[in-house]
């Protein structure tokens, strides 16, 4: 069975930018979609909406009950400061939603026979100038232990039957539609302000996906029955920070970018942001060696085209 055979896909935590863009582009294809959340998303759309807690088992499983597909992108936003209760919620909402939806699938009778689980190119950790790819080894700190948290109960709580697919997602590159446009519109609007430039050392990696070539990823993960195993969601072309200011720069015609030096960054982050400044200080160059291999061509491989595509 496949995503297109007549049961809904289901995407849990599907509410944020993220999820209403899959669910848009598998509604476009004539696929039924559920989106399990909290609250519905902010705008309608062409989806059904069931409400969950994201921890405890209730009627929602019987969603699952003869779905074609499960894909799982329950997580709380990283962007924020990381303060102990937040660090908390970071790792305990995708390990608990996860568990939770292992549990499901054992609840119903005819589970869906595809579960693609989201994950985070965040389990390399910070490696300057290195690539990684499927293979490399994990990173240390926060951001790679919840990666692995994450994908470890995925792989406990996925049916031996079903075919698991784990995207280890990038910064994800996207238009606003009613759900938030994810990082993206954030970075846009510092631009516009004259403050899109280099960030620290310029230096550090900017891996990154088109929403399109996201959502083709899942709609393949979804179908092709040879997808097993962890995959890099990410464009086979990663840049500097520096380089990725310049092109939205570019993309949005401001010819100016003020530099901010790391220590303002670690000061105005916080204070003025209210977010983590190692979400700009740090960073990572990931390629997937996988999705070549077994034929994947993205439609957005340079950094340019994506923004001018989303930006012009």
């Amino acid at each position: 069975m496949t995503a297109g055979d007549g049961g809904p896909v289901v995407i849990a935590g599907g509410s944020g930018f993220l999820g209403v863009s899959l669910a848009t582009h598998l509604a476009g294809l004539g696929r039924p979609v559920v989106i399990l959340s909290r609250n519905p998303p902010r705008a309608a759309g062409p989806w059904r909406h069931v409400p969950w807690d994201a921890r405890t088992l209730g009627d929602w499983r019987r969603e699952l009950d003869g779905a074609a597909g499960l894909v799982n992108l329950v997580g709380r936003t990283v962007d924020c400061i990381k303060t102990p209760d937040h660090r908390d919620e970071i790792l305990r909402s995708r390990v608990e939603a996860t568990r939770v939806l292992g549990e499901a699938v054992r609840a119903v009778a005819a589970p869906p026979p595809t579960w693609v689980q989201m994950s985070t190119a965040h389990i390399y950790g910070d490696p300057p100038r290195v690539v990684c790819d499927e293979d490399s080894p994990f990173g240390c700190g926060f951001a790679p232990m919840v990666g692995r948290a994450w994908e470890e109960e995925f792989a406990a709580g996925a049916l031996p039957t079903q075919r698991g697919v784990v995207l280890r997602t990038s910064f994800v590159v996207g238009r606003d539609r009613g759900a938030g446009g994810g990082a993206l519109s954030r970075l846009r609007t510092l631009v516009r302000l004259g403050l899109g430039g280099t960030v620290g050392p310029g230096t550090q990696g900017m891996s990154w996906i088109h929403e399109a070539d996201m959502n083709r990823l899942f709609e393949r993960a979804l179908n092709d029955p040879v997808m097993r195993g962890a995959y890099i969601a990410s464009a086979p072309s990663p840049v500097s920070q520096r380089d990725f200011m310049r092109a939205l720069r570019r993309a949005i015609g401001m010819p100016i970018g003020l530099p901010a030096p790391a220590w303002l960054v670690r000061l105005g982050a916080p204070l003025v942001m209210r977010t983590d400044p190692e979400l700009a200080l740090y960073g990572r160059y990931v390629v997937s060696r996988r999705l070549p291999a077994e034929g994947f061509a993205f439609r957005f491989p340079e950094i340019d085209g994506a923004l001018r595509d989303l930006l012009a």
